[in-house]
C-alpha cells in the first residue's frame, strides 16, 4: 500500500492526478462502501453515494490542508454525502428521516445485497431508531472497530463525548432488543 504523503504529493500534481486518483479509488473504495452502506442501507444507494464522495474527493483535494489525514477527511466527505443523501430522500418522499430509516430496514430484508441473518435484522432495526450521531458513531466503533481517537477526527468531537454517546448507543440497543 502507498503512503498517504507519497500518494497525496502525487494526487496534487496535475501530471500524476489520474492514476493517483485511481491508486486511491482502489484502496479506499471497499471501506468507503461499507462505511456509506450501514448510514444508507440499500446498495444501489450506496453505490451513487460512494460515486458522489469519489467525485467531491477528486473535487477538492487541492483543498485538503493536511489538517487531519486523508483517510479521515475522505471518510468525513462520505459520511456528510451519505447523511445529505437521506436528508433528500426523505424530503423528496414526504416522509420524516425515522420514518425513511424504517422502511429502509424493513427493505433489506428484499435485498439480495443483504446477507445478515434475523440477528443482523433486529440489530439494524434497533440501529434504525438511535439519533443520527450515536448511529454514525456505533457503527465505526462496531462494526469498523474504529478507534475512538480515528472517530474523533472524522466527526470533530471529543474522545469522552464520543466514548458517552456510544455507550448511550449500546444501552438503547440493548433495551430494544430485550423488547423486542
Amino acid at each position: 500500500m502507498i503512503a498517504e504523503e507519497t500518494l497525496l504529493a502525487q494526487l496534487k500534481d496535475e501530471d500524476r492526478r489520474s492514476k493517483a486518483f485511481e491508486v486511491l479509488v482502489n484502496t479506499y473504495k471497499e471501506r468507503l462502501y461499507w462505511h456509506i452502506r450501514r448510514i444508507v442501507l440499500n446498495h444501489d444507494d450506496t453505490d451513487d453515494v460512494l460515486q458522489n464522495t469519489f467525485i467531491k474527493i477528486y473535487r477538492n483535494i487541492d483543498g485538503f490542508k493536511g489538517e487531519s489525514k486523508l483517510y479521515s477527511w475522505m471518510y468525513r466527505i462520505a459520511t456528510n454525502e451519505s447523511l445529505t443523501f437521506l436528508k433528500q430522500k426523505s424530503k423528496k418522499s414526504g416522509i420524516t428521516n425515522e420514518a425513511l430509516q424504517e422502511s429502509l430496514v424493513e427493505n433489506l430484508q428484499s435485498d439480495v445485497y443483504f446477507e445478515g441473518d434475523e440477528i443482523q435484522l433486529k440489530l439494524q432495526k434497533a440501529l434504525a431508531t438511535l439519533p443520527e450521531k450515536q448511529k454514525l458513531i456505533f457503527n465505526m466503533k462496531y462494526f469498523q472497530e474504529m478507534k475512538y481517537e480515528e472517530i474523533s477526527e472524522i466527526l470533530e468531537t471529543s474522545v469522552g463525548g464520543l466514548k458517552a454517546s456510544y455507550h448511550l448507543a449500546v444501552k438503547k440497543i440493548e433495551a430494544y432488543l430485550r423488547e423486542d
